[in-house]
């Protein structure tokens, strides 16, 4: 099992990365090769909307980071995408992430679609300050369709909340269910 995490948050050690740093460690428990990335190391740059990697065979003409990214993301079975909630949101850093998919996949009613669907199963956690779960749902649902159309197979939206209030590595019941939730992701 190869399993990656994506942390979109330019916070070092932040909460967005220990949540997928623990999904990650209880994969590894269970066996699973894992390797993350995280913005706050990475030079990614915005979609420029050139077109480029839909005229040929090129890919994103960017020469940044993401190139590492997406050759990580051929050799995964799962994608752990850790998505802090800013303004509502997920963060610039899972915007800039997520436009730049589009070098690689399309919906399959876009005419630019390719016959190499994603099909990789994913988690999309988010996080936020606000103790209530709800309070963003309509968004969460809105980017777990957005991954759905582009064919990623999401298993799990976890949102970890109220991390306004004490240090989220206290929260030993949260550790325990990250691993567990990690490590069930790599029997997956």
């Amino acid at each position: 099992m190869n399993m990656i995490g994506i942390i979109a948050s330019e916070r070092k050690e932040g909460n967005t990365d220990f949540i997928v740093n623990k999904m990650l460690e209880g994969a590894r428990e269970q066996g699973a090769q894992t390797q993350s990335f995280s913005f706050n190391n990475l030079n990614i740059k915005p979609c420029r909307g050139c077109w480029a990697c839909h005229k040929g065979d090129q890919g994103c003409v960017i020469n940044d980071d993401m190139q590492k990214i997406y050759d990580a993301i051929e050799d995964a079975e799962v994608i752990i995408l850790g998505l802090p909630i800013y303004m509502g949101q997920m963060s610039g850093q899972g915007k800039i992430f997520t436009d730049r998919l589009f070098a690689r996949f399309s919906p399959r009613f876009s005419p630019y679609f390719k016959e190499n669907a994603v099909k990789k199963q994913m988690v999309l956690s988010f996080n936020q300050g606000n103790p209530n779960a709800d309070l963003f749902k309509p968004y969460i649902d809105y980017t777990n369709q957005m991954f759905r159309t582009l064919e990623f197979n999401v298993k799990e939206v976890p949102v970890v909340t109220d991390l306004r209030n004490g240090s989220i590595h206290d929260r030993e019941d949260l550790c325990r269910e990250l691993k567990y939730l990690g490590s069930s992701l790599a029997s997956i």
